[in-house]
Parts: structure tokens; C-alpha cells; sequence
């Protein structure tokens, strides 16, 4: 019962409202206040009108909440990479579930490119040079191209010694067969046929089948670490080679500041050392 307050509340000036009330006045044909010195008080008109006008207000500030609980808990859907989720994402998301227990992660693994206007998926993670048009894109972390093997090689009928021992030794791919290529002229080796031996479609199947001793994988290191810290597998020389591509966290612009969204990145970000426009890709 105060135009003074309500302008305050509004940010706006007392003549302002004072304004819209007697438009709205006028529209409705009605008058909604009287006017006494100091005071207002409501007509008949504006105390029957009063209730629905209340309760539509207070629809549109629950339905409002409702959404802001929406965006900053509840599920959160992750479209990631098979091999990524598996070996590098998954083991670590108890810390991220310790820090932001009121969201749920929900895992979609996907080779495929999202189309967040068609698909319920709120981030994305994905392997390349960043540079996918109308979207966000956060860089996480590079990784090195290392071989990786059984310990049940490095002393078997033909030890892996030095680069030039995996000649002795099949060469297991993943859809990168040009990452051997790349690798054994990085180390001055050309005589070794870099692209025969079996392939596999996901990178975490190239490091199962390294580990079951039936060759020797070009491993990425983000994802060849588990395995490597348990023992699985083993880097039988200590040569790397810095891979062309990189891991982004990509999801619209629109989208981006959603707080259970601006959670998720800031974690990821964290665990990874990454940021937005950090440590461009090699080209």
C-alpha cells in the first residue's frame, strides 16, 4: 500500500508507478486505489482483484525457482567419447560427486558430434582442435602418444630394448593408424611398415588388447595412466611423442553459465589443469 516502496523495490521512481497504476486504471475501466493524503487504500475493485493477480505473481515466481533448482542441481548429461569415459572420466567422478552431491552425472558415450538443439545433453567432451563453430569450447589437456605393452614382452622371445625391437612386434591401432606413422618418424625410425596389424574403433580397446600381450599400442597418455599406475601395462622405452589433438569441454553459449554447468567445467577444469584458451594444440 505504497507507491513510494514498490519504486523502491522495482527501482524505479514513485511517479513511475503512480504512472502505470493509473494506465492500468484506465484500461480497466476501474479504480483499483483511493487516494488520501499519506495513505492508500484498495476500492472494492482492488480488493476483489487483488487474490488472482496474487496468485498468478506467486505461479510465476514458483514456476521460476523451479527452474533455478533445475539448473543448479538435478542431472547434468555428459556426452563423452567411449574411451575417455571409461579409462579417464568415470574412475574420477566420486570427487566430483563429494563436492556436488545435489547433481547427478549422467554418462551418454558417443563417438558422434551433438546437436544440443535436438538432444537432451547439457556438455560435451571432445577430442580435436577446438574449432566447432557456435559453441563454447574449453580446453582440458593434450596428451603424448607413447607405446605401451604387456611386462610379459619386455623379456620375451624378442625384448623391447629400443624403438627399432618393433619390428619383432605387431603394432595395434586405433582409427589414428597415422598416429605409428607420425611416431616412428619423431624417432628417426622408416623402415618399420606403420600401417598393418589389427584396429580397434575405441582407444581404451587398443590398451585391453596391449595389456592381453597380443601387441604393442600407441597409447594416449590420459588414457593409458590407470593402467600404467596398476601395473597393466608398461612403457618399454621412455620416447613420447605430443599428439595433434586435444580434449575440449564444448556445450552452447547460451547455455554455458548455467550454475550446475559452470560446476562441472570449474571440476573438470581442475582435475585437468585445462582452461578456456590454455596451451593451443600443436598445428
Amino acid at each position: 500500500m505504497s507507491f513510494t516502496r514498490a519504486a523502491e523495490e522495482l527501482n524505479v521512481t514513485q511517479a513511475a508507478i503512480s504512472h502505470q497504476v493509473k494506465t492500468l486504471e484506465e484500461r480497466l475501466g476501474v479504480m483499483l486505489f483511493r487516494r488520501l493524503n499519506r495513505r492508500l487504500l484498495l476500492t472494492d475493485a482492488g480488493q476483489s482483484y487483488l487474490p488472482p493477480v496474487r496468485e498468478a505473481f506467486d505461479g510465476i515466481a514458483a514456476a521460476t525457482g523451479r527452474l533455478t533448482d533445475r539448473d543448479s542441481a538435478g542431472a547434468l548429461t555428459v556426452s563423452v567419447i567411449p574411451s575417455f569415459a571409461g579409462t579417464w572420466l568415470v574412475p574420477k567422478l566420486s570427487s566430483f560427486r563429494a563436492r556436488q552431491p545435489d547433481i547427478d552425472v549422467r554418462i551418454s558415450p558417443s563417438f558422434e558430434l551433438i546437436d544440443f538443439t535436438r538432444e537432451d545433453i547439457d556438455v560435451a567432451i571432445r577430442y580435436g582442435r577446438g574449432d566447432w563453430p557456435g559453441l563454447r569450447c574449453d580446453w582440458l589437456m593434450a596428451e603424448e602418444l607413447i607405446p605401451v605393452c604387456s611386462p610379459a614382452l619386455l623379456d620375451g622371445a624378442a625384448p623391447l630394448r629400443t624403438p627399432s625391437d618393433l619390428r619383432h612386434h605387431t603394432l595395434l591401432h586405433d582409427d589414428h593408424r597415422v598416429d605409428w606413422r607420425v611416431w616412428l618418424m619423431a624417432v628417426g625410425i622408416d623402415d618399420i611398415d606403420a600401417t598393418h596389424g589389427p584396429s580397434f574403433t575405441d582407444s581404451s580397446l587398443v590398451l585391453l588388447a596391449a595389456a592381453e600381450g597380443q601387441g604393442v599400442a600407441l597409447g594416449r597418455s590420459a588414457l593409458a595412466e590407470r593402467d600404467i599406475a596398476a601395473g597393466r601395462l608398461v612403457k618399454p622405452f621412455d620416447v613420447s611423442v605430443p599428439a595433434e589433438l586435444a580434449y575440449y569441454l564444448v556445450c552452447p553459449e547460451a547455455t554455458a553459465e548455467r550454475p550446475k554447468v559452470v560446476a562441472f567445467r570449474d571440476w573438470l577444469i581442475e582435475m585437468t589443469g585445462g582452461g578456456e584458451g590454455a596451451l593451443p594444440i600443436p598445428t
